[in-house]
This record gives structure tokens, C-alpha cells and sequence, in this order.
């Protein structure tokens, strides 16, 4: 029986942390082995929003793909690939925007969040409002039957799935409707207790030293309310207890937990044991991390033989797609 298609991406925006380690990798590489994936590096989608600073582009891309490799997504199992090297993407690109109403892209939520969140940045473009369309065309190349995402992107899903209706009652049947296929992923902070985010600067990073680690880790904000070493705290709202519950083994949480609430150990202590842990956790893929920023020929044939391999899924869709369309 053939095993389904799924397709996502990422944006190459910057280093990947362990927030993208636990929301989108992790999964990814449970996934591999049910599923036919394709992961893409999204470039093209990064212009959407960084259009004037385009320079770290390939540079980043090329750190995000040494992450998916050292965290173990494997090139035997997935197909990966860059977008802006799959020219077939603009083009359906462009075709199914000729279909798309404005009315869906202007209700799209992202796109009303991000204009009143970045104010400092002219999204007034064309390609920043119709970015949908461009997730759409890369969704629905590849025939995915599912996209995984967190909740909050599901949205994004659904107007593919829309777009991808319109096609088919115009032209026919050539594409599936792909699934929104949700993935339960933790909420993991940065040391300031906001979102994980390399905006923010309040990230840990896959490519971190265990020194860096330990300085961020030694930074982290934790409980609120207790102000003193003498002062008891609560662990259920300490950010530091959460990594302790995603790199600690149960004695290790015993240890910190009502000795916490009864203030017999101290912050510092505590950041001490989880660093202590999460460097642990992490020494596999730095190692992984390492073969490969020292083989970087290894990674750049790793690349072009995803993209070949994509390459000729995207044009035998869009073979399809001008046979259907009469064009």
C-alpha cells in the first residue's frame, strides 16, 4: 500500500532552537517513517517579509538543513529540497492566483496580525498579501494529502484546501484536497518566559555551545513571585521546571519539585541540573551538527538530489496542470 504524501516547510529566517526542535522537527522525523514527506526550505516565502535584507538568505538555509540532518531527518526517507530551485512553484504560483478572490486573502488572520504586529516593516506589498497562494501552489505541486501544522496555522490549510476546490471545479480533478493535520506540540518559552523566538532574542539554539547553554540557562527567568532563596516556589509556573519535565528523568523532577515549594533548593541550583541535562539531551545532534558543518559537499549533494527529485514531481504537475487549463 502506498504510504500518503505530507509536505511542509520552513522559512530561512535564521537558526533553528529548540522550539522549532520540539513544535515542527520532532514530528517530522516521527513522521518520515509512515509517511512520503517533503520538507522544503521556504526562500521565496521569507521575501514576503525580509524582501529588503536578502543576503543571510542562503546562509541560513544552509544552517537549517545541517539542523534537519543532525536532528535526524533522513534524505533516504524524505525528499528535501529548496524552493526558489523548483521554478514550477512560480508558476503555478501565478495560475492559481488568477483564480483566487482578494475577499480570501484579505480575511486570511495572519495577514491582519502580522500588519498591525510589524509596524516597522511596509508589508503593503502584493506578495506579502498573497503569500497564501504561493503556500498553496507549493502544497497541492507536490499532491500532498496532508500538511502537518500546530493549530494556529491551520487556517493557512484550509484556504489551500479552498484554492485548490476553485482549480478542480474550473479544470477538473488534478489535485487533492490535503488534510490539516494537527501536531500536539508543548509551548516552550524563551529564558524571558515569552515565545521562543530568534526576534526576541530569548533563544536557545541547535548549533548553541554547552557554555552558551549554560549562560542562557543561568539568565532564565523563573518564578515571579519568589524573590529570595528563602522565599518558597511554585514549579508549575516556573519555565525552568518545564524544560525539567522535557529533559529530566523523574528523580531529577522529585528533586527539584517539593524542595522547590518548600524553598530548600535554590534558582541557581536548579538552572544547574536542567542545563546540565539539556546539554546531555542536545550532545547528539551537536555531534551529528559538527560531521556536517565539516562535510559541507555532503550536505550541498544532499540538496541537489532533493531538488531533482522535486523537480520532476513538479513537472509532471504541472504537465497536468497546462493540459487541464488549455494553455
Amino acid at each position: 500500500m502506498d504510504r500518503k504524501r505530507i509536505l511542509s516547510g520552513m522559512r530561512p529566517t535564521g537558526s533553528l532552537h529548540i522550539g522549532n526542535l520540539h513544535g515542527a522537527l520532532a514530528n517530522w522525523k516521527k513522521m518520515q517513517e509512515d509517511y512520503e514527506c517533503f520538507f522544503f526550505i521556504a526562500d521565496w516565502h521569507a521575501l514576503t517579509s525580509d524582501y529588503d535584507i536578502t543576503a543571510p538568505i542562503q546562509g541560513y538555509a544552509m544552517d537549517i538543513f545541517v539542523d534537519w540532518l543532525s536532528v535526524g531527518i533522513s534524505p533516504d526517507n524524505c525528499t528535501l529540497f529548496v524552493q526558489s530551485h523548483i521554478k514550477e512553484h512560480a508558476e503555478l504560483f501565478l495560475l492559481l492566483s488568477m483564480i483566487t478572490p482578494l475577499s480570501w486573502l484579505e480575511r486570511n488572520p495572519t495577514y491582519k496580525e502580522q500588519i498591525s504586529q510589524l509596524k516597522n516593516k511596509d508589508l503593503s506589498t502584493f506578495g506579502f498579501l498573497g503569500y497564501p497562494v504561493l503556500q498553496a501552489a507549493d502544497i497541492i505541486m507536490y499532491k500532498a494529502n496532508g500538511v502537518p501544522v500546530g493549530i494556529d496555522q491551520a487556517p493557512h490549510v484550509e484556504l489551500t484546501r479552498e484554492i485548490a476546490r476553485r482549480f478542480n471545479h474550473f479544470y477538473g480533478d488534478i489535485f487533492p484536497i490535503p488534510e490539516t493535520i494537527l501536531t500536539q506540540t508543548p509551548k516552550i518559552l524563551g529564558i524571558d518566559r515569552r515565545k521562543m523566538s530568534k526576534s526576541y532574542n530569548n533563544a536557545i539554539f541547535l548549533s548553541d555551545t554547552p557554555q552558551e547553554i549554560q549562560d542562557k540557562v543561568a539568565r532564565m527567568i523563573t518564578d515571579p513571585q519568589r524573590a529570595r532563596r528563602t522565599d518558597p516556589g511554585n514549579p508549575d509556573i516556573c519555565n525552568v521546571f518545564c524544560f525539567h519535565r522535557m529533559y529530566s528523568d523523574q528523580q531529577t523532577i522529585e528533586d527539584v519539585d517539593q524542595p522547590c515549594r518548600e524553598a530548600q533548593i535554590g534558582c541557581v541550583q536548579c538552572k544547574q541540573m536542567m542545563a546540565k541535562n539539556l546539554i546531555k539531551a542536545l550532545e547528539p545532534i551537536r555531534e551529528q551538527r559538527a560531521y556536517y558543518e565539516a562535510h559541507p559537499d555532503t550536505v550541498k549533494a544532499i540538496i541537489e538530489d532533493g531538488n531533482e527529485r522535486a523537480r520532476v514531481v513538479a513537472r509532471e504537475t504541472m504537465a497536468q496542470v497546462r493540459e487541464a487549463m488549455k494553455i
